[in-house]
């Protein structure tokens, strides 16, 4: 009879099946998740938060209403086409190529309408074009 004590094995825990079930676990959360669409998303345009409003000396404001319609500088636009709002930015903007276009158009405005003013502004020239937007303040108080 042998009774002398034997070495102790230590016990190991094996990781490499653990990791195996992870990434199937994994793969599988990541098959099978359902991500937004684009057409789902929400959006509220133009709403921004901005510290102090610049003052430009020679801007021409471009105001774009929700069906389309061009007003410049309070004055309404004949056409809705790129060539009569050219000639509408040229006769406005009276610094010439220094003059800056502000773009004010409705939150329900199309994507093209605005386009087309900065297509226009692009042919008469005019380089220097910003958004004008509503407080988050203000659109909540509406």
């Amino acid at each position: 009879m042998n009774f002398r004590p034997r070495a102790k094995e230590e016990p190991e825990i094996n990781l490499i099946p653990f990791i195996d079930v992870l990434l199937v676990v994994l793969i599988f959360l990541m098959l099978t998740t359902t991500y937004s669409k684009f057409t789902e998303m929400q959006l509220k345009l133009p709403v921004a938060d901005t510290e102090a409003q610049r003052d430009y000396p020679k801007e021409v404001v471009v105001a774009v209403s929700a069906d389309g319609r061009y007003m410049i500088n309070k004055q309404p636009v004949a056409g809705r086409t790129p060539d009569a709002i050219s000639a509408s930015l040229l006769e406005a903007a009276k610094a010439g190529k220094e003059s800056v276009v502000i773009i004010s158009a409705d939150a329900a405005a199309t994507h093209q309408s605005v386009i087309t003013v900065m297509e226009a502004a692009r042919r008469v020239g005019l380089t220097q074009i910003t958004f004008a937007t509503q407080s988050s303040a203000q659109a909540g108080a509406k």
